[in-house]
């Protein structure tokens, strides 16, 4: 790669010297904050118009692989099967239904695509169709901010009405078949009210509020359709209340009390509620307690050292049992089937197709099937939706996302290595490439991670991928401490005083696969999103030598600011993952590696930055900030890039089509900086 001063942006007429720190952006309503952002777009855009041919040659790519035209599997209720369809030309999706036994009278339910002609940005929060099927709920966000609009329509008369606004994304029906349940936030869009509301007058009640500002309000209906479940959670402790679906307006019982840092969640069988819990250690069991006094746990399935419990399904003949085991870093499905007295008849591990797969359940709404649905997908094999015979194990494919062009699975490769932690652990890398690629010379590379919030980054297939596989880049997973690829405890040893280990394990996987003789230390790129912003920022302040470009997407990088305002949106929720910089010790801990506080005088390679401008997660000052100060610096390897969303939130561009063409541009940046693509002008790719 031929080597080149950085350019500089002109920033010198917005610079403040009374706030070096850029902390003027945060102002809304100061015109000079939009001139700002504005000019950042335009200056990307000018950059990335040498580049316009790879851009859409990545673009054109994707589409040209992709089946653009989609259809969901058909799901039946009671008395309608239900579908949607995706046309090839359309960013979104229309549902459908037809009377069960006459596919012929289908009738449309949802037409997001009529709805996106009148609004530049639509994002569908949840669709709820009432027991009886006549009636439809929805919720939209037309901004991108995450406030929804709820709306309700009579399938047989057509009348349609909006019932709420301003409220969180989820609808819920009770079995009454007339009350339906919502949230709303608080001042810092934080959900914390439930309310229920009546389809035909309107009226409206507070069902539960949720006063602790580190609490979170969620609901839910167990399949039983039994129950209505209220869940009020912080990131270390929860608590559940309990309303009887037929009976909306019972007063919520609160199964147990909460404990700090005790979690659990619910789920229920006839005559029984059973509990997932971290009571009795962090790897979470199974205990159970009868209906009538729900507070009487007994334990059921024991807590195990080598096995996370993540979550339990019941159906009417037992239960699916979601596990992740903590040495492969992989989770699996166990099938366990109860007689009358609750003890087990069938207990089975469902096979996976290959090792490194991500099962899962899917849609199953009826308590008494015996039929599953499992969706399938790794780095190889694209998702597909298999239906599981419980009485005959037969198992039938019931859809395959199909893939078009010169890469199949059969030419892929993904293998697991391990890289040696800072402090001697073990960390987790997934590792896909093309075949042919196998025992070439060290190639570029593309690492990717996460690290917060327990997530876990289970093998997933992407199209667009393929496109910088075949273009020779190598695509790796960092599995670090924070994220729960190991269970809970790698999510316990990645969060608050232990956050550092993120960042480390980051850079121990980047070193390991130059290692392992897989990647050119020259040529490994980072992207990070949200707090994989926070992941890739803090690495990059750690050792800003380590990556030739880095992608930084809505990143989280103000950390300690952020945590200093609890007016923001979702910073008191925060405290239990990051900590409160009000209590002795955490300001120094978080200011120790918050991105925008560690910036040095190192010589950091070229970055692109993305925002959005309604986003409520990670406010567009967040990257606005960064790419403003890292301009400045004057010993940096190449350029630094800002886009900002002026239309959307937190998820970026609305729509299918606009989201590829974004990650298009992105691939485009990163293959120009991993030498594999010139800006036109220029006779080899460069890094300035």
């Amino acid at each position: 790669m031929k080597a080149q001063s950085a350019t500089r942006s002109d920033l010198t007429h917005f610079f403040r010297a009374d706030d070096p720190s850029w902390h003027w952006l945060e102002d809304r309503d100061d015109a000079q904050v939009r001139a700002f952002l504005d000019g950042a777009n335009q200056r990307t855009d000018a950059w990335f118009t040498p580049l316009e041919h790879t851009v859409e040659r990545l673009y054109q790519g994707h589409l040209a692989r992709r089946e653009l035209a989609v259809s969901g599997i058909p799901s039946p209720l009671d008395h309608h099967v239900y579908w949607s369809e995706t046309a090839a030309d359309a960013d979104y999706p229309t549902w459908w239904r037809h009377p069960i036994g006459d596919a012929n009278a289908k009738t449309c339910l949802l037409d997001l695509p009529a709805m996106a002609r009148d609004n530049p940005f639509i994002e569908l929060g949840d669709l709820a169709v009432s027991p009886s099927e006549r009636f439809l709920a929805w919720t939209l966000d037309t901004q991108g901010n995450e406030f929804y609009d709820l709306h309700v329509r009579d399938t047989q008369s057509g009348q349609e009405r909006v019932l709420a606004t301003d409220i969180g994304p989820d609808v819920m029906w009770a079995e009454d078949d007339r009350t339906l349940f919502y949230s709303t936030f608080d001042d810092t869009q934080r959900p914390a009210v439930v309310h229920a509301i009546d389809r035909d007058t309107g009226e409206t009640v507070q069902v539960f509020e949720e006063v602790d500002p580190e609490f979170w309000v969620g609901f839910g209906k167990t399949r039983s359709k039994a129950w209505l479940v209220i869940e009020t959670a912080s990131k270390s402790t929860s608590e559940c209340h309990v309303i009887p679906a037929h009976a909306p307006h019972t007063a919520p019982r609160c199964v147990m009390a909460r404990r700090d840092g005790i979690e659990y969640g619910i789920d229920h069988r006839p005559g029984q509620f059973y509990i997932l819990t971290n009571e009795d250690g962090p790897h979470f069991q199974l205990k159970r307690a009868p209906e009538h006094t729900p507070d009487h746990w007994s334990p059921w399935i024991d807590h195990r050292l080598e096995v996370t419990l993540e979550g339990v399904d019941c159906f009417e003949w037992g239960m699916v049992l979601t596990e992740r085991d903590h040495d492969e870093a992989l989770q699996r499905l166990r099938v366990l089937e109860l007689a009358d007295d609750h003890t087990p008849t069938r207990d089975t591990l469902l096979a996976a197709p290959e090792p490194l797969c991500h099962q899962s359940l899917g849609d199953a709404p009826h308590f008494d099937t015996r039929t599953l649905r499992l969706r399938e997908e790794s780095f190889v094999i694209p998702p597909r939706w298999v239906s599981l015979e419980l009485d005959s194990n037969a198992r039938t494919l019931l859809k395959q996302q199909r893939i078009h062009g010169s890469l199949t699975s059969d030419d892929l490769h993904c293998e697991r290595i391990w890289a040696n932690g800072h402090d001697g652990e073990r960390i987790p890398v997934s590792v896909v490439m093309c075949k042919s690629q196998r025992g070439q010379a060290p190639m570029p590379t593309l690492l990717y991670g996460y690290g917060a919030y327990g997530e876990v980054l289970d093998p997933w297939f992407s199209v667009a991928r393929l496109e910088l596989l075949e273009r020779g880049v190598v695509f790796a997973v960092a599995h670090v401490r924070g994220g729960g690829d190991r269970g809970e405890p790698w999510y316990l040893a990645g969060k608050l005083e232990h956050k550092q280990n993120s960042f480390h394990d980051f850079l121990a996987a980047r070193h390991a696969l130059v290692e392992h003789g897989i990647s050119d230390p020259a040529r490994i790129a980072a992207y990070g999103a949200s707090a994989g912003g926070l992941l890739v920022g803090a690495s990059l302040n750690l050792e800003p030598d380590a990556f030739c470009a880095a992608v930084l997407d809505v990143p989280f990088v103000d950390v300690l600011r952020t945590m200093e305002n609890p007016a923001l949106p979702l910073t008191t929720a925060e405290y239990t993952e990051w900590g409160n910089p009000e209590e002795p010790g955490v300001r120094e801990r978080i200011e120790a590696y918050s991105p925008l506080d560690n910036l040095s005088d190192l010589p950091y390679p070229p970055v692109f930055l993305q925002g959005s401008w309604f986003d409520a997660r990670v406010p567009y000052w967040e990257p606005a900030k960064l790419y403003a100060r890292l301009d400045a610096m004057e010993n940096r390897r190449g350029p630094v890039l800002l886009k900002t969303d002026m239309s959307a939130g937190h998820g970026g561009a609305s729509g299918r089509f606009s989201a590829w063409r974004d990650g298009a541009q992105q691939d485009a940046f990163l293959l120009w900086a991993m030498g594999l693509t010139a800006r036109h002008g220029e006779t080899e790719a460069s890094a300035g």
